[in-house]
């Protein structure tokens, strides 16, 4: 099987999977074990993909014969290479994995087949994404995706709070889009075809179209949308929220879809973007604030799923620090492999994180307090995910976060760039990470009475119904009568990607990723600051929660929670205004346009009626009057013809 038709199959089998499980939405259990089953299917392909993928550069095929609208070439092509293959790999597996766990977790949703069937195609369009070598294409996975979110997020939605979550990251994310959108119709007019090959070679060339400034523009356009769906500043705020969604939702929307996107398109256009200053500045600025800013917020989070989603906002910034970074010379490969490994751990993390709230009842650090002493499996996968969160040395995480780090080195080396500005966010992004992460298993491992909590129905964070689902009046009901222990097919998945977390760095060896040597010194530098970081959240740990010795009043701990009041900003600088204008354009519309309108019609109303009225009556004043009128009017008339 040759890598082109593995593509196709992994972007048309998840597309058809979602057909038939809406289609037999109606036997909740059959439907949703035919998204289960074309995802397993996926992953075998996928590991074909693997295999069969080139050794170098991109095998690309047309989805149809090449046609072209106007003067515009679209052959629609599909492409493989290394690093899509294993994209594509670690997408099929975290795909595999959610919906595994899904039919376990909303067991008792009677939205459960709906759910289903909108991950299979969240994961198709995804997979098209990583494929694609046409942006029209891109564009269609990409707006897809989107629109997949909004569902997924919004999936409990008889609960007001996931409404607006829903609505809230479709309209920050399409509102970025908007960028992006012009950008990809201005490097595709500019080139004259949606080829993403042509596009390249057009825009890097010395007779690329208009000046540089255009071409950073246009790239810069690019970013914001990137910027946007990848939940970076300013757009970081809607990506928390989501966590309003069930969590098998979080765990796709963070792992290998939707926030990875932007790295996969900046790295397909990486060879644009490295001569593109402007973007790679706006991009640079945009991660180095976002990664620290994210982390901090994450050691002050209540509860422990936001602490997974501010996490996921400054890994993601992590990843996309390599392409702003990189020279040319080193190319997009280690922010992709970052992206590769961060699915891994990360989709571990939000699963576990589900288990352990079926447990304790919600996903609150005070009521998860010694949750994973329950259940020991549940405890060693919690670890290995928070030891590749933190970089860890020789963990997948820890390995492709060393790569990101000497490649931002190599950028600040270089001239011009943000390089530097980067590289100093990253290392105090390594203090931080590893500080949330120590806090993060402290707050596990602690000893603490979770029958307590469970009597007291905690109830909070975005999981608020972690270990119940809601029946067609919008009741809780609860779904796990058995202790909260998982089944034999969801305990297979987390030992698979617990595995993966340990031995992931391995596919290095396969060069599917072309990066760099390690750096012995970076390395032992990175382990330094984790040692740094961790040490001072374990001399905070007291007897609490080590997030009260780092945030210490109650005003400290709601600004935390609250994503530093950004959400109150938007209301402020963007919703309030918006909404002003708005009600303003109607006043004009209403009381000046239409006044025109209304002005016009009671003229021609009044006219008709003194008409109407002298010809009915037939009085000789008023035909005496309409003859005088008239006769002044053609008097009026001639003089100033005569003019």
């Amino acid at each position: 099987m040759s890598a082109l038709w593995v593509s196709s199959l992994l972007v048309g089998l998840p597309l058809l999977a979602a057909v038939v499980t809406l289609a037999v939405r109606r036997w909740p259990g059959p439907a949703t074990q035919v998204s289960v089953v074309a995802s397993l299917v996926s992953l075998v392909l996928a590991v074909v993909g693997l295999v069969v993928a080139p050794v170098r550069g991109a095998a690309t095929s047309p989805l149809v014969d090449p046609y072209a609208v106007g003067g515009l070439e679209m052959p629609l092509r599909l492409g493989a290479g290394p690093s899509t293959a294993a994209v594509a790999a670690v997408v099929a597996l975290v795909a595999a994995a959610v919906l595994v766990f899904t039919r376990w977790y909303l067991a008792d949703d009677d939205r459960l087949a709906v759910f289903a069937a909108t991950v299979s195609l969240f994961t198709a369009a995804m997979m098209l994404v990583v494929h694609a070598r046409d942006l029209v294409l891109t564009l269609v996975g990409w707006e897809v995706m989107g629109w997949c979110s909004f569902l997924l997020i919004g999936h409990w939605s008889r609960k007001e709070s996931a409404r607006r979550a829903a609505h809230k990251a479709f309209l920050v994310t399409r509102v970025a889009d908007v960028g992006f959108v012009l950008g990809i119709v201005g490097l595709v007019a500019g080139a004259g075809s949606t080829h993403l090959d042509e596009v390249v070679t057009t825009w890097t060339s010395a007779e690329a179209p208009g000046s540089p400034a255009l071409r950073s523009t246009l790239l810069v356009l690019v970013v914001i949308g990137v910027l946007g769906k990848s939940a970076q500043f300013p757009f970081q705020d809607w990506l928390p929220d989501a966590m309003e969604g069930p969590t098998p939702a979080s765990a796709l929307i963070h792992a290998a879809t939707m926030v990875a996107a932007g790295t996969v398109v900046l790295a397909q256009l990486f060879e644009v973007l490295v001569v593109a200053d402007g973007a790679r500045w706006v991009l640079g600025l945009s991660v180095a604030v976002t990664m620290v800013g994210a982390a901090v917020l994450a050691l002050g989070q209540s509860d422990l799923k936001r602490l997974l989603a501010w996490s996921t906002v400054s890994q993601v910034a992590i990843m996309l620090s390599a392409l702003a970074t990189a020279p040319a010379e080193i190319g997009p490969d280690p922010g992709l492999f970052h992206l590769w490994s961060h699915a891994i751990f990360k989709s571990l993390l939000f699963l576990t994180i589900g288990w352990l709230s079926v447990v304790a009842g919600s996903t609150l650090a005070s009521a998860l307090r010694g949750s994973g002493r329950t259940h020991p499996l549940a405890m060693v996968a919690w670890l290995f995910g928070l030891l590749a969160l933190a970089g860890a040395p020789f963990v997948v995480g820890g390995l492709s976060k060393e790569h990101v780090v000497v490649t931002a080195y190599e950028g600040a080396a270089s001239s011009g760039g943000p390089g530097v500005v980067v590289l100093a966010a990253l290392l105090v992004t390594v203090v931080l990470t590893a500080a949330y992460a120590v806090r993060a298993h402290l707050v596990v491992s602690t000893r603490a009475h979770l029958s307590t909590n469970r009597a007291k129905g905690v109830d909070g964070g975005g999981d608020d119904v972690a270990h119940f689902s809601t029946n067609r009046s919008g009741n809780a009901v609860d779904t796990h009568g058995h202790g909260g222990m998982p089944s034999a097919p969801v305990l297979v998945a987390l030992a698979v990607l617990t595995v993966l977390t340990v031995v992931g760095g391995l596919v290095l060896l396969t060069g599917l990723f072309d990066v760099h040597g390690a750096s012995v010194w970076w390395m032992l530098l990175t382990a330094l600051l984790i040692l740094v970081g961790g040490g001072l959240s374990w001399l905070a740990r007291g007897a609490g929660d080590p997030r009260d010795q780092f945030v210490r009043t109650p005003r400290q701990r709601a600004l935390a929670d609250s994503g530093f009041g950004v959400d109150t900003a938007y209301r402020a600088v963007v919703a309030r205004p918006v909404l002003g204008l708005a009600r303003v354009v109607a006043f004009l519309d209403r009381e000046v346009v239409d006044g025109y309108v209304r002005g016009a019609a009671a003229s021609a109303g009044v006219a008709g009626w003194l008409a109407e009225r002298g010809h009915r009556r037939e009085a000789p004043s008023a035909g005496l009057g309409l003859v005088a009128l008239g006769l002044l009017v053609a008097a009026g008339t001639a003089v100033l013809t005569w003019r």
